[in-house]
């Protein structure tokens, strides 16, 4: 699909000289990680769903859904919260992704970096385990979480390196924003799962409300590294495309191109997103050393 498209694709031969650029790039804190589940596999099984697919067969087996919506985790989610109510749903989740999941030699390698923002878009919770691991006591979690039950204009919670929940203020001076926007397993169980979850922040996402302050500050002067990030669900697509808006570019994915949906390579295309062809093991090894 992604040969119809015009990509900007480096090729495995010239992929070392880009990635050495990368890893330059990524210790002047000019590039913002933008990590997806794929991470998980990196050194081998993952003990937690690394895949949307794999969320919506967990959760099915938990309460049988529909075989037309049986594979989408959004819509599985909903059919689950509308039935079983949304503390069903949460504990499900909770259950799901209950196993920790330690940090790999990716997010230890980040973790040692000053980088201003790292965006983590899955539940696992490896990315803040990997910079309290090194010892980081000067980073701030953002959150997204869901509006059920709200009553509040609230789009995020904050969270200290020891899981207090704190002012959205304190992470304009942190030293590292790490956002998960579709919430974590740790420290509060903070899950956007649920097609319900995402109607009030994709009506808003466009003026760009649900994105906190801390990250349209930092990525403006940055670019984005997309890694272990698949784009084949318009949500995940507007999510990216959102998150990145108004930022410095230039911006980079790691991803095998033969593997690509034409959408998925059209949102690349679309959005200047150079692409590197490479095993995501390589790309890891050559970044971090």
């Amino acid at each position: 699909m992604a040969a119809t498209i015009d990509l900007d694709i480096v090729a495995p031969a010239a992929a070392p000289a880009v990635l050495a650029d990368i890893r330059a790039r990524l210790a002047a804190d000019e590039l913002v990680p933008y990590l997806g589940p794929a991470l998980l596999g990196l050194d081998g099984p993952a003990p937690v769903p690394a895949t949307p697919e794999a969320v919506a067969d967990e959760l099915h087996k938990r309460a049988p859904a529909p075989g037309r919506i049986r594979t989408s985790m959004w819509s599985v989610a909903q059919f689950i919260e509308s039935r079983r109510h949304r503390k069903t749903l949460q504990a499900f989740m909770a259950d799901i992704f209950a196993t920790p999941v330690a940090p790999n030699r990716l997010h230890a390698g980040l973790a040692a970096l000053p980088l201003s923002l790292i965006v983590d878009t899955w539940y696992e919770g490896a990315m803040a385990a990997g910079l309290r691991h090194a010892g980081r006591t000067d980073f701030a979690e953002i959150q997204g979480v869901t509006r059920a039950g709200e009553f509040r204009d609230i789009w995020t919670r904050t969270y200290d390196p020891s899981g207090a929940e704190i002012l959205p203020e304190a992470a304009e001076t942190a030293a590292t924003v790490l956002y998960a926007p579709h919430g974590g397993i740790r420290p509060a169980r903070n899950f956007l799962v649920a097609d319900s979850d995402y109607v009030e922040v994709l009506t808003e996402i466009d003026i760009q409300s649900p994105i906190p302050a801390a990250v349209k500050a930092r990525r403006a002067t940055r670019g984005f590294l997309f890694v272990g990030c698949r784009f084949h669900d318009q949500m995940l697509r507007t999510y990216a495309r959102q998150i990145m808006k108004r930022s410095a570019g230039p911006h980079f994915a790691i991803v095998a191109a033969a593997a690509l949906t034409r959408n998925e390579a059209k949102f690349l295309a679309d959005q200047d997103i150079r692409t590197i062809d490479l095993p995501l093991g390589a790309a890891v090894d050559a970044l971090v050393g």
